[in-house]
């Protein structure tokens, strides 16, 4: 069904989009919208816009200005009242109304007096439709007169009495500001003693003799005019009780003189209010000020509170030292009884005053305009409230009601109008006036009767776009009378829409509660009445919503370092969003630190002001989105301060300090260190550790040091600089706590003892004068200890001992106070001397050619004279005939710890002589060595031969040559040669075995096939077996006959022609293929082109070979596949892996003027060929020849 507005009560939503216009406010009645192009057309009574207050107080040196300003259709006329009379402005030459406006302009500047125009004024706007009328504007010109002269006489009194200076002020319009100055215009101090009243008195609680001077001065500020009045000064002198004295001595008796603490205390009075009680009226709204001022000595302090209740906490204010009890926003509920108490040392009094809060009237429910059409009803209502209750009044037009013409369709009922089955001519201005004693208020409200067909006010083709799932406003501001129905339709057929679905508002909005992709399309509001039909479209797109898909997260970070914020934000592709950022939600700090690129905020050089939440705002002209994480900025702690020494004994103090900040990281605990003044001043130790909860410690010392003292902070970032140095403490001396340490003794001589120790520091010392008492005696003897006392060195030698006799030591510190503890006994030796004896029974096993095992026996300890060390084989090798010249011979040494006797000599030359002997060694040295022992080594494979290369290749030969190895460790017994040949494709063929002489460094291989590349694998041979190989690689020559004959081809009539044929073929079947594609055939061109290819002269593919792998028989790696041997018969790197050089050491290959290769290869182990490059070129019949060599 469709869905229809009916003119009924119907819920709003409130808060949803600005409404243009609300319709139904009561029933059947209608607000005009301020529409102008609707305004331009409908009759409208007159309402007041604006006005001047009623009570107007003007400046007597300005032109009188009187406002009236109103609206309606047609334009409404102006006239005024002056004192309830007409005001015929056209009389008066001063008075001119502003075009197109009610406002007078009373010009008084050029001439005229203010007080002239002084009255109740009342202005009337009317038009075909009715009349309003504004406020009764009471007009005073502001007053601002002279104090009346008056002689005033000195003020004396003695020290503490009271006293009040009166001001009383000229009574002005509006009333003055009043307060105290002197004759430099400076404002007199005020304080609990000294305070200005409400009434602009000044009151004294009690003088005092610095009270006396002759300018107290009462000023009188009238704002309106900008005018200060002054009062005459008032003179007052303060004489105190003994100058009182001394002045009336000569004529009074004893009894009679002023007693001191008479005149300086008693209890309270109040200066103002007087009596117990007293009564105070305000007026709903104002500001209710109450006031208690006391005299008394000493000056009395003023409490206020209220019986049966207590004071509102959020509107009472206290004024002059609490002398005023102000409560603002007065209402009912604050009337009551108010209590003051005045309290001194000597009592205390109270005062009550009554407070009754009266009101003038105020609105409940002010009248509202009526919109009504022909026919129907309505009402106007009219409620005010008061104390007392205000009396209601209703005027028409600004004539009484109970004057005005009569209209059948109005009943009036107290506060209420009620209209029933309205006419055009029902249309007037109402006014309610409500009043008491307090005042009055005046409203007016028309009731406008109009006959109109309905009229849509939304501007036609209206697009709306909204969020997908959020509500979707459509708005159809509409007016008529009487009241349209509106109905809503979606689509070019007219769909009806569904109440189940949609949401109608009375001012006619669609609301769709969650909009979908689907809801996108053009909707059509109807509105009609019974005076006619109107229609509007508007169109309805469904964006999608924008989300932020990678939030900004917390981050913790080190003060100066760089953070950054990431927010990526997602959006609908035609929407454009702005993507700021705030820090606790405003603006970021105008720093170059803060740099925003694309999704990331980046702040470099963090500080502590950059902690804070930052939000990421993404914001587009439908929706916005946002995305906050805090970042904590930390840091190490702020070193702690204020050290403080507590509780000082001989060995301890108590430390405590104040933590410097934790840069938002907790302290997890303190270091304490020292610094000993007196022995190591400048260096800083360790002391002790505390958890970061602590502020305080109680630190252990050692005697005698000058104590400082600074802490540390630690976090989970890091320390602390250390704190200020405490203050110095020095503790008492003592004896030594503990001994020297590290004591030895060891001599460094044959005949002497050097006893030698670790000294105390400073810090151990416990006093003045360390010395250290030295003790020695022989181990094994009966002697006595010998002891010397010593002083600043760390070793003493004792001399004359015999050789390497074991002493027992010790080493005991003292001072001036005492000795230490019994210090421990250690063990040392007298100086040691080289051995005397060497090792006997030498004997030598050869365990093979490279390792032999030598045994000995033991010397004597007796003579070793020391401590043994262990024992040392020197041995060497032979030399040569041809090195026997040399003076120098290597020998090796090989050292056995402790006292084996026995050792393996590893390392040793195959089929050499060798010399060794052993000595002894202790701390000295060695000492002399065994008789020397004479081995031999036996025969050991050989090494690899030095060289081999291939000289002078042909088509069938190719020559060797060699070097014999560096080391044949053995007699030569032959040479073995293996060689194969190696296809193009690297295949390896059957493998040749050659024995060769020992004698032999050349050898020539014949029958070989010609341009054919052999590896060749070449070692010796001694009788212990065969040694390391070498390989290499060589190349015979091409048949230059067959290869002229191979080029020749290519040069031939014959084949020229032939190659032309077969280019000829082919471009014809290109142009038939192209002619039946045209005529739309298909023909499978390339089918029949690899149908009729040559094979010969196809590229070989990978997986169409049959190229096989091989390895040498020396580490066994296969050799792939690589390209052929371009046709100029050189190697070229890029054009293939596999270069002859790969199997050398990087030697260019080189060739004879025949172009045989003749390159020389080294020994090393050749590398694997990588994959080889096909070539791109087209094959030749040259390379052709070649492949099948």
């Amino acid at each position: 069904m469709q869905l229809k507005i009916m003119p009924k009560k119907k819920r709003l939503s409130a808060g949803r989009v600005p409404l243009i216009l609300f319709l139904c406010q009561m029933i059947s009645a209608l607000e005009v919208p301020l529409d102008p192009k609707l305004l331009e057309d409908l009759l409208q009574p007159p309402t007041i816009t604006q006005q001047s207050p009623k009570d107007y107080i003007i400046d007597p040196r300005e032109n009188i200005v009187i406002q009236c300003e109103a609206k309606g259709k047609p334009p409404p006329s102006f006239s005024w009242t002056r004192n309830g009379t007409h005001f015929d402005i056209d009389k008066d030459a001063l008075v001119t109304m502003k075009p197109g406006s009610g406002t007078l302009i009373i010009n008084i500047m050029s001439e005229g007096k203010a007080e002239t125009y002084e009255g109740v004024y009342q202005c009337t706007a009317r038009n075909e439709r009715g009349a309003a009328i504004s406020n009764n504007i009471v007009v005073r010109p502001s007053r601002s007169p002279l104090w009346t002269k008056e002689k005033l006489e000195p003020i004396t009194l003695r020290n503490g009495q009271s006293l009040v200076l009166p001001c009383r002020p000229p009574v002005g319009l509006p009333p003055p500001i009043i307060f105290w100055m002197d004759n430099s215009f400076q404002r007199l101090p005020q304080s609990e003693r000294v305070s200005q009243g409400l009434n602009g008195d000044l009151y004294f609680s009690n003088v005092l003799p610095e009270d006396t001077r002759e300018d107290y001065i009462c000023y009188a500020r009238f704002n309106h005019t900008q005018t200060i009045q002054q009062k005459q000064p008032i003179s007052v002198k303060v004489i105190s009780v003994d100058e009182l004295n001394d002045t009336i001595a000569a004529n009074l008796s004893d009894t009679e003189f002023y007693s001191a603490k008479s005149s300086r205390e008693r209890p309270p009075t109040f200066l103002t209010p007087e009596g117990n009680a007293s009564n105070k009226e305000e007026l709903r709204g104002n500001v209710l000020s109450l006031e208690c001022i006391a005299e008394g000595l000493p000056t009395p302090i003023i409490y206020w509170i209220k019986e049966d209740g207590i004071l509102p906490i959020n509107r009472t204010f206290y004024k002059n030292f609490k002398k005023t009890l102000q409560i603002i926003h007065v209402s009912e509920a604050d009337s009551g009884n108010y209590q003051c108490i005045a309290k001194n040392a000597l009592g205390a009094i109270h005062h009550t005053i009554s407070v009754t809060v009266k009101a003038a009237p105020y609105w409940i429910m002010a009248p509202q305009n009526l919109v009504l059409s022909p026919g129907e009803d309505g009402t106007l209502i009219c409620r005010a409230n008061g104390k007392p209750k205000p009396r209601i009044s209703w005027l028409t037009n600004g004539v009484p009601v109970e004057i005005a013409p009569d209209d059948p369709s109005r009943k009036i009922d107290g506060d209420t109008i009620i209209f029933s089955n309205v006419q055009e001519r029902s249309s007037a201005v109402y006014q309610c006036n409500a009043s008491n004693e307090y005042g009055y208020l005046l409203a007016n409200a028309f009731v406008n009767v109009l006959a109109e067909p309905p009229r849509i006010l939304t501007p036609t083709n209206t697009l709306y776009q909204v969020i997908a799932n959020r509500p979707a406003l459509l708005d159809c501001a509409f007016f008529g009378s009487p009241l349209p129905t509106i109905e809503w339709f979606k689509g070019a057929k007219g769909s009806a829409l569904h109440e189940d679905i949609y949401v109608l508002h009375e001012n006619g909005t669609l609301e769709i509660p969650v909009a979908q992709k689907d809801s996108t399309g053009t909707y059509t509001c109807v509105a009609r009445n019974k005076l006619g039909m109107a229609k509007n479209e508007v169109h309805l797109e469904i964006k999608d919503p924008t989300r932020i898909i990678k939030q900004p997260e917390y981050a913790v970070v080190q003060r100066g370092n760089t953070v950054s914020f990431e927010c990526k934000v997602k959006h609908d592709h035609t929407l454009i969003p702005t993507v700021i950022w705030l820090k606790d939600n405003s603006e970021l700090p105008s720093d170059e630190r803060f740099t925003i690129n694309k999704d990331h905020l980046v702040i470099a050089d963090v500080s502590d002001d950059d902690s804070g939440t930052y939000t990421c705002v993404a914001n587009t002209t439908l929706d916005n989105v946002s995305a906050s994480a805090v970042l904590s900025v930390v840091d190490v702690p702020n070193p702690p301060f204020d050290l403080e020494l507590t509780n000082p004994l001989d060995k301890s103090v108590q430390l405590s300090w104040t933590p410097g900040d934790d840069n938002n990281s907790p302290i997890t605990k303190f270091i304490i260190e020292y610094e000993d003044t007196m022995h190591e001043a400048g260096l800083w130790h360790h002391h002790a550790e505390v958890s970061g909860t602590q502020t305080t410690a109680q630190l252990k010392l050692s005697p005698y040091v000058n104590y400082s003292f600074r802490v540390m902070a630690e976090n989970s970032i890091g320390r602390s600089l250390p704190s200020e140095a405490s203050e110095q403490y020095l503790t008492k001396a003592a004896e030594p706590e503990k001994n020297p340490t590290a004591v030895e003794g060891l001599g460094s001589e044959p005949d002497n003892l050097v006893i030698t120790w670790k000294p105390l520091n400073g810090f151990e010392s416990n006093g003045p004068g360390l010395q250290y008492k030295v003790s020695w005696r022989q181990k094994d003897g009966d002697d006595e200890w010998t002891s010397v006392v010593v002083a600043n060195v760390s070793k003493y030698i004792v001399s004359g001992t015999p050789t390497f006799v074991p002493y027992l030591i010790k080493v005991q510190a003292l001072n001036d106070v005492g000795f230490a503890p019994e210090p421990a006994v250690v063990m040392g030796h007298s100086g040691e001397d080289l051995p005397m004896v060497a090792p006997g029974n030498v004997r030598v096993t050869v365990v093979n050619s490279t390792l032999a095992e030598v045994h000995w026996d033991p010397v004597p300890l007796k003579s070793i004279r020391g401590h043994l060390q262990g024992y040392r084989i020197y041995y060497w090798k032979a030399q040569s005939p041809s090195k026997r010249n040399r003076r120098h011979i290597e020998k090796k040494i090989l050292t056995f710890q402790g006292s084996k006797t026995h050792g393996m000599l590893p390392g040793l030359e195959p089929f050499s002589h060798y010399t060794l002997n052993v000595r002894v060694v202790n701390g000295k040295g060695e000492g002399p060595a065994s008789a020397d022992q004479v081995f031999n080594t036996p025969e050991g494979v050989p090494s690899a031969p030095s060289s081999l290369k291939i000289v002078n290749p042909t088509l069938d030969s190719l020559t060797l040559e060699w070097d014999p190895p560096s080391h044949p460790n053995g007699i030569l017994t032959e040479y073995t040669l293996k060689y194969q040949p190696i296809n193009s494709t690297h295949e390896l063929g059957p493998l040749v075995d050659l024995k060769i002489p020992a004698n032999k460094t050349r050898w020539t291989l014949k029958n070989l096939n010609f341009s054919t590349r052999y590896k060749f694998y070449f070692y010796a041979q001694t009788s212990a077996g065969s040694g390391s190989q070498i390989t290499e690689e060589a190349v015979t020559t091409v048949d230059e006959a067959m290869a002229s004959r191979q080029v020749d081809i290519a040069t031939q009539g014959w084949f020229i022609g032939l190659m032309c044929a077969v280019a000829l073929l082919i471009l014809i079947l290109l142009i038939v293929c192209f002619i039946r594609r045209n005529k739309g055939g298909k023909y499978p061109v390339k089918e029949k082109e690899d149908a009729r290819a040559d094979p010969e002269i196809q590229p070989m593919k990978e997986d169409d070979g049959t190229f096989g792998e091989y390895s040498d028989a020396e580490d066994h790696k296969p050799l792939k596949k690589g390209s052929r041997t371009p046709s100029d018969r050189t190697v070229k790197k890029e054009d293939s892996d596999d270069s002859l050089v790969d199997y050398g050491e990087g030697v260019n290959g080189q060739f004879n003027e025949d172009g045989s290769f003749i390159g020389q290869y080294s020994g090393k182990k050749e590398k694997e060929p990588a994959e080889g490059n096909e070539s791109s070129e087209a094959p030749s019949p040259v390379n052709a020849m070649n492949s099948f060599v």
